[in-house]
């Protein structure tokens, strides 16, 4: 079972779908590998910068003063700063300082550097965060500072001392307002006149409200869709573009048949929303649409992670067979990456 060899879809009312290169794998949460629990405190000395010769966004890291212990029997934290750019930390990557072991007042005096135009630098926000470094990867959050650069005082070149802060809530429940996405789901059982054999899921992207504004000049939005764990090309399914529309409306139906009723437990169907761009692709938000239970044909996986909604809206459509089930979804980072074909 599970082979999805057969699988077909019904093409954009009024276009077709264009061709374009896939972007492979999920995109991490900013705050992937954090199993620390330890509460933040201590402040963070850095000073902003726009070189407009270079057209390079600088942070000037200075040092951290009275940080969190993370390891209490030695009495020792390793901690490093890293700092994003939102809302889209895919687009322009991490950046990192050095890690400066056994001490809670860290001095770098280093200089994180991002290449991009100051107008398009004005519509984010500098996400720097405090992490201890853990030589097995379980690196401990110590607390970070979030900047809207929109209303910066460029003017200000000078060291200042910011206090770190705990995550806010809407990080820790992974909510990161990347807009929500419109669309129905049905399955069809085995059994019916059109295909006796197998049953078929039907996915009906209709729109999406509210996407980040990546540039000034708007979005071009697509949607991708897989049926995990196949990451196959077989798999592989996309609506056509629409361009400069933070509200775009794709009305794109996918059929994947090839499905028996027990695969519904152990599959998930990832719709992701990606702006397009001449030389790459970047990652908005998504939703995943399975029982969320971590497995998938007794495997243990991270993209069986689905949210509380989205395990809901799969259930009813296990529930309701031969029906449209309607429902309207958040969009959000999504952990982990696929790791089976």
């Amino acid at each position: 079972s599970f082979q999805f060899n057969k699988h077909r879809k019904t093409p954009s009312i009024g276009s077709h779908s264009s061709d374009m290169a896939s972007v492979s794998g999920s995109v991490l949460s900013v705050y992937s590998g954090d199993f620390g629990s330890v509460d933040a405190q201590g402040t963070v000395q850095f000073a902003l910068d726009y070189d407009e010769k270079n057209r390079e966004f600088q942070i000037y890291v200075s040092q951290c003063k009275d940080l969190a212990v993370v390891d209490e029997k030695k009495g020792r934290s390793d901690p490093y700063v890293k700092t994003y750019l939102l809302p889209d930390k895919a687009r322009m990557g991490k950046r990192k300082t050095s890690v400066k072991k056994r001490t809670v007042n860290p001095i770098y005096n280093e200089v994180l550097r991002y290449k991009i135009e100051k107008m398009v630098l004005l519509i984010q926000k500098l996400n720097l965060s405090v992490w201890h470094n853990d030589p097995l990867g379980r690196n401990s959050f110590l607390g970070e500072i979030e900047i809207d650069l929109a209303s910066w005082d460029w003017s200000n070149k000078k060291l200042n001392w910011y206090m770190l802060k705990p995550r806010s809530l809407s990080a820790v429940n992974g909510v990161d307002h990347r807009g929500v996405m419109n669309l129905s789901i049905k399955y069809v059982p085995p059994g019916s006149p059109k295909n006796p054999s197998s049953g078929e899921v039907h996915i009906w992207v209709k729109d999406s409200k509210d996407l980040p504004q990546l540039r000034p000049s708007g979005v071009d939005s697509f949607v991708k869709c897989y049926v995990l764990p196949d990451t196959s090309k077989k798999s592989y399914q996309k609506t056509r573009v629409i361009k400069r529309d933070p509200n775009p409306v794709f009305n794109h139906t996918i059929v994947y048949d090839g499905f028996h009723t027990e695969d519904l437990k152990d599959a998930c169907v990832e719709l992701t929303v990606w702006d397009h761009e001449k030389l790459t692709n970047h990652f908005l938000g998504g939703i995943r649409l399975g029982l969320g239970t971590g497995t998938s044909y007794g495997i243990s996986v991270d993209w069986m992670d689905s949210t509380q909604e989205e395990v809901a809206f799969w259930q009813e459509m296990m529930s309701a067979s031969n029906e449209w089930i309607e429902g309207s979804l958040p969009l959000r980072s999504l952990a982990g990456r696929r790791k089976l074909k």
